[in-house]
């Protein structure tokens, strides 16, 4: 039985994905910070495991337990949303930590079992990291940053067979929008330059559920990538995923920037 490790399982994607794998007969080790989320995974079958991905201990005692591992899904993540400059380098940090730091830690700590196993690396990115916005300017960033570790983990691994992929998904229906809307609520306030466009923060902030795929279907998407003999090395699934990337290839600059501009109530002045 081929073993999976997913991270951030607690729902959208990361469940789903733990869900399909198990399904398609994988042993799955499913990952989440929360006790109850935890808990959850448990009842539901999986090798349930509490894990900060940020916390190289607990990766330490979870790499003593794998043997051999087939499958590695860097998912774990979160969205910050606001106007950079209000977020500052505090912000930046928080976000690249998880969306960033955490795939090298993560992939550092279980190459030993991927190693034996001849493994596949899954790092989950974004459109976003192509198709950069305002008010997610640091996870755009941060999505940026995965698509480069990725190509570089991808020539690094090779001489030990073990594969590396990067998936780009577009809109997938999830709790991402909650999430960065309350990440971005946490921002704004009176205090801030911004304050007279919040509603464009907010339009941000849920410009990810904008008809979304589902997060079964993107699941499935995935699964038949993972079983093919050669994985691609970048994979877009979801609602936009292929559009949004090649509007920032073919768009004229000013073009493309105005607008952005307009969608998110920046072509005023304040």
């Amino acid at each position: 039985m081929p073993t999976a490790l997913i991270t951030g399982c607690s729902s959208g994607i990361g469940r789903a994905l733990a869900d399909v794998l198990k399904n398609a007969g994988y042993q799955v080790w499913a990952t989440a910070r929360k006790t109850e989320d935890v808990a959850a995974l448990n009842a539901a079958g999986f090798k349930a495991v509490q894990l900060d991905v940020n916390d190289s201990a607990a990766l330490e005692r979870l790499a003593a337990g794998l043997e051999e591992l087939d499958v590695l899904i860097n998912n774990a993540g979160y969205g910050a949303m606001g106007p950079l400059l209000d977020g500052g380098v505090e912000a930046m940090q928080r976000q690249f930590e998880t969306n960033v730091f955490a795939v090298v830690g993560v992939t550092r700590a279980l190459f030993p079992a991927l190693r034996r196993s001849k493994g596949l690396v899954v790092n989950i990115g974004s459109v976003s990291g192509v198709l950069v916005t305002p008010f997610a300017g640091a996870y755009c960033a941060s999505k940026a940053a995965v698509h480069a570790l990725s190509d570089a983990l991808r020539l690094e691994l090779a001489p030990f067979g073990v594969q590396v992929m990067e998936v780009q998904p577009g809109a997938i229906a999830s709790s991402f929008a909650k999430n960065a809307t309350h990440e971005a609520e946490q921002l704004i306030g009176e205090h801030s330059p911004w304050w007279p466009i919040r509603e464009g923060i907010r339009a941000r902030a849920k410009a990810s559920q904008d008809n979304p795929t589902s997060a079964t279907d993107f699941a499935h998407g995935l699964l038949k990538a993972i079983q093919q003999s050669k994985p691609p090395r970048l994979l877009r699934l979801g609602n936009g995923s292929r559009v949004l990337p090649l509007m920032s290839w073919l768009l004229p600059k000013g073009l493309l920037e105005s607008g952005l501009k307009k969608r998110f109530g920046l072509d005023t002045k304040l």
